[in-house]
């Protein structure tokens, strides 16, 4: 006797960004208060959480998160140790330490200051702080992805400024052991690392393949630079061209030259190609836009947004005698990295959502749910006023 089932109808349409995903604006800009964003960016110190050996005040991190959510957006944090113009962020009590010797130099003409990578409470107090973070942060909605690195503002590089491995710069073993620490620590939080991580010299990914395995996504902080497609292109390959299938890629528009801004999100961009269309040939989830609303109307804004990370759409929903049965097409350009389910009368999926690659689908069934109706996406992820949705024209 053939299974009973019965195609449902259902229309449903996307009025939102979807989580994690879309054009970021800094969490101070005076923009932030829009629904075209679901995404703010914050840089922070280690000392401005760091106050002593394994001493930690989470207070001002606490402060941003709550004050992003209180938004209905999430975060993106940036740890940082040196950056143009000002001092290091080693916490003060590394600093006291007779034996920790700073350098002192120029970095795009302006004096600045680098850590004491030789140091070994410096390279302690890194991990060690990891390790709380992770323990207090992993699994936060507040917190939707974690950039890490070193040298200039963590972006994996010292181009200008006094380069010393060892010193300036930690090792390249350091560096092996700081990323095997940060893969054993984050399991649900997606954590990033600068595309310039791809420097050989610099970096130890080129002589230890294996780091390549990490569950690391990437940033890249130039997008839609002149020479994106030979410099930029070039590290994204570097760390596999399949790695957006399960890891985050987001980044920050150019600001090389003032027509990088001006023009990023202009009709064939600043160098002759839409911003939608490199941003789908790298599968981006986000972007950093954080002047764009003084070039362009938010209208466009928004429109750039939708380009970004996934777009679930329902083709086939089908009421069967076991509960409600959907297929579902990712329509956009990256995966949703975090678990979400269909649900329906307080029923879950036991299938998740996450790993949906573009253009690829997936069948989904909710056991003993009949009410297409009541359909919705159920993740843990979000912070309240959050949601994810769907569309379906069935």
């Amino acid at each position: 006797m053939p299974t009973q089932q019965k195609v449902l109808s259902l229309t449903r349409q996307l009025t939102q960004i979807q989580p994690f995903t879309g054009l970021v604006l800094w969490q101070d800009s005076p923009h932030r208060n829009t629904e075209a964003i679901t995404l703010e960016y914050s840089y922070m110190g280690y000392d401005t959480l760091i106050k002593g050996k394994d001493k930690y005040d989470w207070s001002a991190l606490e402060k941003l998160l709550d004050s992003i959510a209180s938004r209905r957006h999430q975060a993106i944090v940036r740890l940082y140790d040196t950056y143009v113009d000002k001092p290091t962020t080693v916490p003060g009590y590394i600093k006291s330490l007779p034996d920790y010797k700073e350098t002192k130099g120029k970095s795009e003409g302006k004096p600045t200051s680098f850590p004491d990578w030789s140091h070994p409470e410096w390279q302690r107090c890194v991990l060690a702080f990891f390790e709380k973070l992770a323990a207090r942060y992993d699994s936060d909605p507040r917190l939707a992805f974690l950039q890490v690195g070193f040298g200039l503002w963590a972006e994996y590089h010292l181009y200008d400024g006094p380069f010393a491995l060892g010193k300036t710069f930690p090792t390249k073993a350091f560096q092996t052991r700081f990323l095997r620490h940060q893969n054993a620590l984050w399991k649900t939080t997606p954590w990033m690392l600068s595309i310039d991580a791809a420097d050989d010299e610099t970096t130890p990914f080129a002589a230890e393949k294996s780091l390549l395995g990490l569950n690391f996504g990437l940033f890249d902080d130039s997008f839609l630079c002149k020479d994106h497609s030979k410099e930029n292109a070039k590290n994204w390959r570097f760390f596999g061209d399949e790695r957006w299938k399960t890891t985050p890629r987001g980044g920050e528009l150019s600001y090389y030259t003032d027509t990088d801004q001006k023009k990023a999100l202009a009709p064939n961009g600043p160098h002759g190609i839409r911003f939608e269309t490199l941003a789908s040939r790298f599968h981006l989830s986000f972007m950093i836009a954080n002047d764009q609303p003084g070039y362009q109307p938010m209208t466009r804004f928004r429109e750039a947004s939708q380009a970004l990370g996934y777009r679930f759409h329902i083709e086939k929903l089908l009421a069967t005698p076991a509960g409600l049965e959907i297929t579902v097409r990712n329509q956009e350009v990256a995966p949703l990295y975090h678990d979400a389910y269909f649900s329906a009368e307080g029923k879950r999926s036991k299938t998740s959502l996450k790993g949906l690659c573009a253009g690829e689908t997936r069948l989904c069934n909710i056991a003993g749910a009949a009410d297409a109706k009541a359909l919705q996406i159920a993740c843990d992820a979000l912070v309240p006023g959050q949601k994810i949705e769907f569309s379906a024209a069935l």
